[in-house]
């Protein structure tokens, strides 16, 4: 799933440290949920602990630079996390058609967790890019994203995880990018008011 964004977008919105410590808090357990998420596919598959399959990202959105305005950041950051899900739920059926899906164990309950917990870090994370005044439109278009997976049954095993490795990167991104944003907003808004003040100043 692919999404773009709108012109229009109006910063000076006041985004409630409530919101943002409550999505920092689901993605803090979202990242502890992960963790064990990929033990427990290492253990089902046999994988080693030191194997890795990430080549390049999966996610075609580039991590939030320091550089952009909050708006910014957190549109970069929910659009990740909107693919993130769309990987997700394909690697989700591609195992269960592929795999076998008949029985449900600790992996199957951890992993239905895992997307329950990111559906519910993208509302929070679409609440705070609301208010800080950005609008997400979703287009249906997947160009560039390599959402059907192989067709090789050990490289479709690698591609699972490797889908739930991008999870677990995105995941450690919004902590980081949340955390951040209380000290980021109220930079923000000390520059405005001296721009503010500047202006009243010249007149």
């Amino acid at each position: 799933m692919a999404a773009r964004r709108t012109r229009g977008m109006t910063g000076g919105s006041d985004l409630s440290r409530a919101t943002v410590a409550r999505a920092t808090a689901i993605a803090e357990l979202l990242r502890y949920e992960c963790s064990i998420l990929l033990e427990l596919y290492r253990k089902k598959e046999s994988f080693t602990a030191d194997v890795t399959v990430t080549e390049s990202r999966l996610v075609s959105v580039p991590p939030p630079s320091s550089q952009l305005e909050t708006r910014d950041k957190l549109w970069c950051l929910h659009s990740a996390l909107l693919q993130c899900r769309s990987f997700l739920e394909r690697a989700i059926t591609k195992e269960e058609e592929q795999l076998g899906g008949g029985k449900k164990g600790d992996y199957e309950t951890q992993r239905k967790m895992v997307k329950e917990r990111l559906s519910l870090l993208l509302i929070n994370t679409g609440e705070l890019l609301k208010t800080a005044g950005g609008v997400m439109i979703l287009t249906p278009s997947s160009e560039g994203l390599e959402l059907d997976g192989p067709t090789i049954l050990f490289e479709l095993k690698l591609w699972v995880y490797r889908i739930f490795e991008e999870v677990d990167y995105w995941t450690k991104t919004a902590i980081t990018t949340l955390q951040a944003l209380p000290s980021v907003i109220a930079k923000e808004r000390a520059r405005t008011t001296r721009v503010r003040s500047t202006r009243s100043a010249r007149r």
